[in-house]
């Protein structure tokens, strides 16, 4: 059985309780340094007060790069799949020669 760790993550000025497996922390603890570094970002550049606007807007941030990396490696996945039958292709002709 493996054991749970328990530990306090402080975000926009809450204190959350989690059990969690030890080797979920290290992401958890920088996940939630990188919230509360997003959101005093926000606060400063935009005078925003309300924390529930501040967290909506490190939310959008968060999930548009995680949607953006998937367009991006698909686009990659698609050129590289292209590379690879142009070689496959130059490989066939050339086999093909003799």
């Amino acid at each position: 059985m493996s054991d749970k760790l328990k530990i306090k993550l402080s975000i926009a000025d809450r204190v959350y309780p989690l059990t969690i497996d030890p080797a979920q922390e290290e992401g958890l603890r920088k996940a939630a340094k990188n919230i509360e570094q997003l959101a005093k970002k926000f606060e400063q550049n935009y005078a925003v007060r309300d924390k529930q606007d501040v967290l909506a807007m490190c939310a959008l941030q968060f999930a548009s790069k995680i949607e953006q990396n998937g367009i991006e490696q698909t686009e990659g996945t698609k050129e590289a799949e292209e590379r690879l039958k142009a070689l496959e292709e130059l490989v066939s002709s050339k086999l093909a020669m003799k």
